[in-house]
């Protein structure tokens, strides 16, 4: 019974994505380690910006940071 749990921060994920990243991500495991797709979770969390950092910095820091350095 695989578990898979995708986190995103909350930026407007549609439902028609989500249902995407359910189905390929359930499809992969099928394909790659041959999962039953019938008992495969997928979970997806959306994680308010505040709550998300990368490389010591708040995301939007980070973000912030980033375009700032062409990046």
């Amino acid at each position: 019974m695989p578990y898979i749990n995708i986190q995103v921060t909350r930026e407007g994920v549609t439902s028609e994505q989500k249902a995407k990243l359910i189905k390929c991500t359930t499809d992969l495991l099928a394909d790659v380690l041959g999962k039953n797709p019938s008992t495969t979770f997928v979970v997806i969390d959306e994680v308010d910006m505040e709550n998300w950092g990368i490389g010591g910095l708040p995301v939007e820091a980070f973000r912030t940071k980033a375009a700032s350095e062409g990046r």
